[in-house]
């Protein structure tokens, strides 16, 4: 497959979510349905968060990455999935695009949402119910990254209203009530000229999730698969993130907005940095086709599944410290 250097990521204003002009909200949910059911991806401007703070969690990723590879293992990551993942431990074995055969060439910080030790969830023992893991010397951090990720979860609850527009249905919100969210603060060394062309600083890939919101470097090295087969660049935009929708929206909307195919290729001779926030369904919500999106006569094309089961078999299939072997 070629790559295609032609712009075609579309740019989504948000502004409307701080307005309160129903025809300028119209739009929005229009454009909306249009590039998630067309390429799965765009660039979201006018997005509300503000830049100091998406300056200040990259410093952080900065920060954390520059600790020597003794301090980040310290608290590498957990059964719960928060802490470190060093380089070379995950590998896309699921993926529906390729399977993959050598490792993902990035290391990154994972945090997910806060659960208080005494959290129904937590006492249960449901899937990923547990503690963050904070580095022990970084003054602010975890501060900043809270501060950051709880910005991102309130731009993503707006989002899930303009989902519910666009396919004509008001059962989404009561999913995100107690939503599962991940941080992951990731660091790309560049790969050299010599390296194999199928080792990738993220293998091609779909999110299982609802949405994400990516804030990245002006490095570049995230490419998308178009309908047509072809790879396309997603370079740095100033103030804007880049949006991208995940299997449990294809599953709800029965593959009417897409779980597009994405890739990092970092081959630039310098390191990137992203910072990509997850927002997904809690943990016991059950994927099922919602009826607004199957046609008098049409059956959904996929089995229901309750999410944090599906969370788990990428987890425990893609990532070393998950093996269920150990």
């Amino acid at each position: 497959m070629h790559i295609s250097n032609k712009q075609s990521i579309p740019v989504i204003d948000l502004s409307p979510l701080y307005q309160s002009d129903s025809q300028a909200m119209d739009t929005l949910v229009q454009q909306v349905y249009d590039a998630y059911s067309r390429i799965g991806f765009a660039y979201i401007a006018n997005h509300g968060v503000p830049t100091n703070l998406i300056d200040n969690v990259f410093k952080s990723s900065y920060q954390f990455h520059a600790l020597t590879i003794e301090e980040k293992l310290r608290i590498e990551i957990n059964r719960f999935h928060r802490g470190y993942i060093p380089i070379n431990t995950s590998t896309d074995r699921t993926s529906e695009i390729e399977k993959a055969v050598r490792p993902n060439q990035s290391e990154s910080f994972m945090m997910m949402h806060e659960l208080a030790p005494d959290d129904p969830d937590v006492l249960q023992g449901a899937p990923l119910a547990g503690p963050n893991q904070w580095p022990s010397d970084l003054e602010g951090f975890k501060e900043i990254v809270i501060s950051y990720h709880d910005r991102l979860a309130v731009l993503s609850h707006k989002l899930v209203k303009v989902f519910e527009l666009a396919l004509n249905t008001d059962n989404l919100s009561k999913y995100f009530a107690r939503p599962t969210t991940w941080l992951r603060l990731l660091h790309y060394p560049s790969l050299n000229v010599e390296d194999p062309e199928d080792l990738f600083g993220s293998n091609p890939h779909v999110d299982y999730g609802f949405i994400t919101i990516l804030a990245q470097d002006e490095v570049g090295g995230l490419q998308v698969r178009s309908v047509t087969g072809d790879w396309i660049d997603v370079p740095y935009m100033q103030d804007c993130f880049v949006m991208n929708t995940g299997e449990v929206l294809r599953h709800w909307s029965n593959g009417r907005l897409l779980a597009t195919p994405h890739r990092v290729v970092n081959r630039t001779g310098k390191e990137r940095y992203s910072c990509p926030f997850f927002f997904d369904p809690n943990i016991h919500s059950r994927i099922s086709t919602l009826p607004s999106c199957v046609d008098i006569g049409e059956q959904s094309k996929y089995t229901d599944t309750v999410f944090g089961d599906m969370v788990m078999n990428h987890l425990q299939s893609n990532h070393d410290q998950h093996d269920e072997n150990e």
